[in-house]
């Protein structure tokens, strides 16, 4: 039996282990079955069967922690809730304060994307070896497939990088490109995988075939979703330089305007291809639940089998040896209980929170003005419940921990990674659409139209003009994509990043200072005292609470009694005030008041609390980063100035921006692992 002996690679693999054990189904059984490693490759590729094992293999670790908790931030949407910026990555990476040698960037995508592209480089060179037959094409074009993916990854957080294409143990030792290869041209990787994909698509599985149940993996309609999201990507704007020169880069598309419109073909027609084929639809409403709603529930309880037609590419993550962190820091928090102690890490910026239409089913999914917690502090028997927040601490809720199946381990939820929907085909085409016609079309204003028909915002007005259309569509990617970490590099490639960044910021000091588009923004909020149901599964999706807006109402709740003799009397009045305000109630309902622009900490806040008995120890203790619960939004309940976390004494939001650099990131310079130590002949960005 030939053996491989792979020595430790200074550019590309530190430490390189090819290990395949499955990793992509949708019952443990499969994830039981013994690994492969490059030890015996000769015996793996000797039947089509142990080679389809291997190319499963290829998935595992496709999506690192980085993508999604570090690149998952800083999107003008989901932000980093994380105490302290001056020695946590996470809080100045989504802030764009990156530094090469401390370092504060990304090393893991990096190493993590090589490790599979040498896998599936050693699957499509050995796998085209075998005897042909449409399951060794398939084979290899899954393995294509997975190889683009990881290219596309590294190019939109890094931009050149180096382009290897055969199995290590197949280059010239002797060659010093072998171990230190140089920087690539990012359009020459991007239109080899773009060719990669055009040329395997035709040959990839259906679902519903043998071995394809799930979109766990691949399939013909995701690869070409996936190439219409590569080819936007390739055909987009991108932080430019020329390379191997210090020469300060610029936003720009790639030079040649007739392979860019090219490219946007290839991506409207991949689109119309997903479309035209019938197979995808979006969730509908069903069972109570609006359809994304619907669509988050289902995805959160694996109930694949229901997600098929819209969630088109996951990672497979169930198992005592596959399963990762994914929402692990992406919920409203908890704390203690079924659920134990898990702090979110990430929150949604109030102004986007704010953006969303009337009846747009959205916000309530993607956003949650809640946390669970404990009334009582300490005691033996305690109730929990779904505690309503303020502004500066509105948590993700697509990845909620009550939706999910019971965790295997407290770093573990068991929940599969999305990676391409059926709207974003929807959104791609309309698009494609508005670019090669010089604005919308009837065709782009159907897909988008359905989307929007979805969400419940069927009637909101489409833009006729190009650039309003454009405007309009990177809005709807916010709603609609919240927390699927594709959207910060989605702005850069729409060349929107400078202009959102700053119209966020301009956004927050008003919504800060109650002017402008804020200036009606209702400060009390009245919520119902909800107990959550400490169990996996549990349906809830929102807090019921009312805006209010008339001053007596107003004044009759913020009088809030210091002591419990004026509880019962005080519940009397907001009972009255929400039976005013259209709610039905009972006797028994309680209702407590929030100061929204307030500090969730603020003595209001936490006297209002207290009326419905949440008690010393509890009242003023969120599951979320102190940086951001304890501040309040407004300027005015700061003492006339905005908080850090908005604009402070050099950390506040997105402080790190600097136009023309931060829309990439510098490769790692400290010590062994790191990219520019591992290989002298890697350039760095230019201003790094």
């Amino acid at each position: 039996m030939k053996k491989y002996t792979f020595i430790k690679s200074l550019v590309i693999i530190p430490a390189l282990v090819i290990s395949t054990q499955i990793t992509n189904s949708c019952s443990e059984d499969f994830l039981e079955q013994p690994a492969y490693n490059s030890v015996d490759t000769e015996s793996v590729f000797e039947s089509l069967l142990t080679a389809d094992m291997f190319v499963q293999g290829c998935y595992r670790g496709l999506v690192p922690t980085e993508m999604y908790y570090q690149l998952g931030a800083g999107d003008t949407v989901t932000h980093s809730s994380e105490d302290g910026s001056t020695n946590n990555s996470k809080y100045n990476i989504a802030n764009y304060q990156y530094d090469a040698f401390i370092p504060n960037t990304l090393t893991g995508i990096y190493s993590a994307m090589y490790q599979s592209i040498e896998r599936t480089n050693i699957a499509i060179s050995k796998i085209g070896g075998m005897e042909p037959s449409a399951k060794r094409d398939a084979l290899i074009a899954e393995a294509k497939a997975i190889r683009a993916y990881c290219y596309y990854n590294l190019i939109r957080v890094y931009g050149d990088v180096p382009a290897i294409w055969t199995p290590l143990e197949e280059q010239d030792p002797n060659d010093p490109n072998t171990l230190y290869p140089k920087r690539a041209s990012r359009d020459e990787i991007y239109d080899r995988i773009i060719a990669d994909l055009q040329e395997s698509i035709a040959t990839m599985p259906t679902l519903g075939q043998a071995g394809f149940p799930t979109t766990e993996r691949l399939t013909r309609p995701a690869a070409n979703a996936l190439l219409a999201r590569i080819a936007l990507y390739a055909g987009g704007y991108s932080l430019r330089w020329p390379l191997n020169t210090s020469t300060p880069g610029t936003m720009s598309r790639r030079p040649d305007n007739a392979r860019v419109q090219q490219l946007y073909q290839i991506a409207n027609d991949a689109c119309l291809a997903v479309i035209n084929g019938g197979q995808n639809s979006l969730m509908q409403a069903s069972g109570g639940k609006s359809g994304f709603e619907s669509l988050w529930f289902n995805f959160c309880q694996r109930n694949l089998s229901t997600l098929n037609q819209e969630v088109m590419w996951q990672i497979a993550q169930f198992g005592p040896n596959t399963n990762g962190g994914f929402g692990v820091y992406a919920h409203p928090g908890s704390r203690g209980g079924v659920f134990g102690s898990r702090k979110a890490l990430q929150f949604m910026l109030p102004t986007y929170y704010l953006s969303f239409a009337a009846g747009d089913t959205r916000r309530d999914v993607s956003c949650t003005a809640y946390s669970i917690y404990f009334l009582n502090a300490g005691a033996a028997s305690d109730t929990w419940v779904d505690v309503g927040t303020t502004f500066s601490c509105i948590m993700p809720g697509k990845f909620r921990i009550s939706w999910c199946v019971a965790p295997q381990a407290a770093d573990s939820r068991n929940l599969n990674v999305p990676l391409i929907r059926y709207s974003d085909v929807l959104l791609m085409f309309a698009e494609t659409q508005n670019y090669l016609n010089n604005g919308p079309t009837a065709a782009g204003n159907a897909a988008l139209q359905l989307v929007r028909n979805r969400a419940g915002i069927g009637s909101m007005p489409i833009p006729t003009s190009q650039a309003a259309y454009d405007q309009a569509l990177l809005q709807e990617r916010k709603w609609e994509f919240a927390g699927e970490f594709t959207l910060r590099t989605d702005l850069i490639r729409m060349n929107k990043l400078e202009s959102e960044i700053l119209a966020t910021r301009q956004a927050m000091k008003n919504l800060s200072d109650k002017t402008g588009p804020y200036a009606n923004t209702p400060a009390i909020r009245l919520y119902k005292y909800r107990k959550d149901a400490q169990a996996y599964g549990d349906p809830f999706l929102a807090i019921t609470y009312i805006d209010l807006t008339n001053p007596s109402q107003i004044a009759a709740a913020s009088a809030i009694p210091t002591t419990s003799a004026g509880y019962a009397a005080y519940q009397t009045t907001l009972r009255n005030i929400a039976t005013a305000n259209g709610q039905t109630t009972v006797a028994t309902d309680l209702w407590y008041p929030a100061n929204m622009f307030q500090a969730y900490t603020s003595t209001f806040n936490a006297n209002a609390r207290r009326t419905v008995g949440f008690s010393s120890g509890a009242v003023n203790t969120l599951q979320i980063g102190n940086i951001i619960y304890t501040k309040p939004t407004g300027s005015a309940e700061n003492g006339g100035t905005y908080p850090n976390w908005i604009q402070g004494g050099g950390d506040g939001l997105f402080y790190g921006f600097v136009p023309n650099k931060t829309e990439l990131l510098p490769f790692a310079n400290q010590s062994a692992g790191h990219p520019m130590i591992d290989n002298p002949n890697l350039t760095q960005l230019p201003g790094y």
